[in-house]
């Protein structure tokens, strides 16, 4: 009765701690308590009380949690979006319960414990060599998924070298050997192998792929054979041969029987590993798998096809000698270890044979409904090796299969063709990942095909809940982005022509690692100055472009580029549509270009030109004061004489106003201002000003042919230069109103800025009252002042 309670109350605990520690499952934490579990507070020493297990938990709960929460302070996201724990379903609590036994078992009495262990893994042994079809095996339950090979090639060296127990790796060196690989399999393991078994690297021997006949990831029987012979001649002991039943990357499966006949003929141990291993629980299993349950050995995943965390891999071997076997660390004596496969005992009793082989067999019909709709697309290339039973699907974006839109050809695009379909395809794994993250897609790269997008549903889809409506959801998101890579794709061309027409205020940056239109960058036309003033002067108006063009109401997206390895100082399009008008995109972005640099550099040379202007409106003050005082003379100047003399016969100043031009730095005469009431003979501004005009609710750089029936083909969009949207674009012409800047050979044609236009407007009048008050007679200035 005691044991009965002290399991519930295991069970207990765990589902509380369960809990606690999943996503909102916590109340928040208020008052003086809080402190305690911030990450960024300073490590305190340990409390000498102890705390319960609540606190401790809340504690753990923080650990986990507070990485999200910073992030979503930075970013400003939604906490639904951030990617959270994935969710535990009711098997997955069973293997967690599994790891919490455990540590309750192993503290039972020795003799108790052993019948426990014993049983244990005699159940989980049977069921899963029934279940995959491998009769008469043992079992190893090790965490790493390479570890059961590592034991196997000390069982087969012990088995094969019988001084090897007493002698050690001595007996190696009459005759080396040799373990052999195939070019698909994990990338690594040969090393891991040799590292772990002491060998040298000259043991490992890669065996290549088919490259005329068969599939490309397939090991090449005949290249064994050859490379067996060569070793024997060479006085080296085949030893063994680590085959696939789908390769990391593609899926694909050896030639498991010819394999395993080659083995047998010259004595080699034949070990399989794969995900497609998995579909030997069905009823319907292809030959090419079935081969597998030849094999000496083989390393199986079940965790990850059934959705288990922290469940062991298992390797299921076959050898007589159980001596030799402990000898490798196949088997233990110690019960403790025997205890690895008690959560996936109590998993597999969970679901039961149904459950499982229901499980595997979602996952395989995921991929079989996916592999047909896939077909359909024009532009998506499959390399699925065996179409009926494959549980892997691998497709990529071909750009040889899409057809050219108006403007570019598909051949011409850039030397780095493979470069930018990699790109691409990365591109469209990470779209597909983001718009339909159950799906679990995922990119592999391959040697000969390059960068591929996998949907394995066996890895992912027990984890992530993946369903039938994800694969309907990956079509749509496909028909949305195929086209889009298409269009980019034709109108690469285009694009570098017309940013080397505009050439050299664009430079087209060549780029074969962007999933997009291209990249440009503004240069500008900076003479006398050094190589740093000239890197800060370009990154400054290449970015103010960045900004303006992100302004714009387009469905292009501009920006900054990939995070790592482009420079600062570029533009990168992103994907277009169809009926974007290249043309008008790249006049746009050379003359918002043009437009900004103009207006640094009269920003530039406005402080000089201001105290070039202030100092000659100080002489030319100075002058006309002593021009006033030679016209009235002296007697004027004294306050009594001077009041007197002005009663009886005024004085008629020729002193005129001035203004100040801040444009051409200059002190100009009002007297034509205020006689004609108007500025005439100045250039307008508006000519030459860069203005972006669209129907309402239309996209910018779209082609005439693409605006809607509503609107007319004289309303059809023209140049950037000649059309005009004062909603997207900050204006930088001044208003009608303003007072005229003249033109001078350094600024002319510049369109000066609002608020240089109204310092220009405040010096004018300032300059103009001092000179009126100038002429106006002292007393009735003093007048004026008495009255305020």
């Amino acid at each position: 009765m005691m044991v009965n309670s002290t399991f519930a109350q295991v069970g207990k605990n765990l589902s509380e701690a369960m809990r606690i520690l999943g996503d909102g499952q916590i109340e928040p934490e208020t008052g003086p308590v809080k402190w305690r579990f911030n990450r960024t507070s300073i490590p305190g020493p340990l409390q000498g009380d102890g705390q319960d297990v609540a606190t401790i938990l809340h504690l753990v709960h923080n650990l986990i949690h507070d990485d999200e929460e910073e992030e979503e302070e930075e970013y400003d996201k939604p906490k639904s979006s951030q990617p959270r724990m994935q969710h535990v379903g009711e098997q997955g609590h069973m293997a967690l319960l599994g790891h919490s036994l455990a540590a309750y078992i192993s503290v039972l009495d020795r003799e108790r414990l052993r019948k426990l262990t014993t049983r244990i893994l005699s159940d989980t042994t049977l069921w899963l060599c029934r279940l995959f079809r491998y009769e008469n095996g043992s079992a190893y339950f090790h965490e790493d998924d390479r570890d059961g090979l590592v034991k196997v090639c000390r069982l087969v060296i012990n088995a094969r070298y019988e001084e090897y127990a007493s002698e050690g790796y001595s007996v190696l060196s009459s005759r080396q050997p040799v373990i052999y690989a195939s070019a698909s399999g994990r990338p690594g393991l040969g090393q891991h192998l040799c590292s772990q078994l002491g060998l040298p690297l000259s043991s490992l021997c890669t065996v290549p792929c088919n490259t005329v006949f068969g599939s490309q990831h397939q090991m090449d029987v005949a290249m064994l054979e050859k490379l067996i012979k060569e070793d024997i001649d060479g006085r080296k002991l085949p030893l063994l041969l680590v085959a696939n039943a789908g390769t990391p990357g593609a899926g694909h499966t050896d030639k498991l029987a010819r394999l395993k006949d080659l083995c047998d003929q010259y004595s080699m141990w034949l070990h399989v590993e794969g995900v497609n291993l998995a579909t030997l629980a069905l009823d319907q299993v292809t030959s090419a798998i079935m081969a597998a349950s030849r094999s000496d050995s083989m390393t199986l995943t079940p965790g990850q096809w059934l959705g288990l965390p922290a469940v062991t891999a298992v390797t299921l071997y076959r050898h007589e000698d159980p001596a030799l076997s402990l000898a490798a660390g196949l088997t233990s004596s110690q019960p403790v270890a025997k205890l690895r496969a008690l959560p996936l005992w109590l998993s597999l009793q969970y679901l039961g044979h149904s459950g499982i082989v229901q499980k595997i067999r979602h996952s395989t019909v995921l991929a079989q409904q996916l592999l047909p709709k896939l077909k359909t697309l024009a532009s998506i290339k499959t390399l699925v090796e065996d179409e009926l039973g494959s549980p892997v699907v691998l497709f990529k974006f071909s750009q040889k299969t899409s057809s050219a839109s108006s403007g570019g050809s598909v051949e011409g695009h850039c030397a780095g063709e493979k470069e930018v379909l990699d790109a691409f395809n990365r591109w469209l794994g990470e779209q597909l990942l983001q718009l339909v993250p159950s799906s679990g897609v995922d990119l592999v790269e391959l040697e000969d095909e390059g960068t591929c997008v996998r949907f394995s549903p066996l890895l992912t889809a027990e984890v992530l809940g993946t369903q039938e409506e994800n694969i309907e959801d990956i079509m749509q998101k496909l028909s949305e982005l195929v086209p889009v890579m298409c269009s980019t794709m034709c109108l690469r061309q285009d694009f570098r022509e017309e940013s080397h027409r505009h050439s050299p205020s664009l430079s087209y940056i060549q780029q074969h690692s962007w999933p997009g239109l291209g990249a440009v960058r503004y240069e500008p036309r900076a003479e006398g100055l050094d190589e740093s003033r000239r890197k800060q002067e370009l990154l400054k108006i290449n970015s103010e472009l960045l900004k303006k063009l992100q302004h714009l109401e387009t469905d292009i997206k501009f920006s900054t580029g990939p995070e790592f390895g482009t420079d600062e100082d570029c533009i990168f399009v992103g994907m277009v549509t169809e009926d974007v008008d290249v043309s008008e995109l790249v006049d746009t972005m050379a003359s918002l270009g043009r437009d900004i640099e103009e207006s640094e550099r009269l920003l530039d040379n406005m402080t000089e030109v201001v105290r070039k202007g202030i100092l000659e409106a100080e002489l030319q003050l100075q002058k006309a004061n002593e021009e006033k005082l030679m016209e009235e003379g002296v007697l004027r100047q004294l306050p009594l004489v001077g009041s007197v003399l002005n009663w009886f016969s005024p004085s008629q100043s020729s002193i005129k106003g001035r203004s100040f031009n801040l444009a051409a730095g200059s002190l100009d005469s009002t007297e034509r201002t205020y006689s004609t009431k108007a500025q005439p003979g100045s250039p307008s501004l508006q000519e030459g000003s860069t203005s972006l005009s669209k129907q309402p609710g239309q996209r910018l750089f779209r082609r005439s042919g693409a605006v809607s029936d509503s609107f007319s083909e004289t309303s059809s969009i023209g140049p950037a230069e000649e059309t005009s949207d004062t909603s997207a674009i900050p204006s930088i012409n001044p208003p009608t109103s303003s007072p005229v800047v003249e033109e001078d050979p350094h600024t002319a044609g510049v369109a000066v800025p609002g608020y240089i236009q109204e310092t220009s407007v405040q010096v004018h009048t300032q300059l103009e009252d001092d000179v009126a008050s100038e002429d106006r007679p002292p007393d009735s200035q003093k007048m004026e002042q008495s009255g305020e």
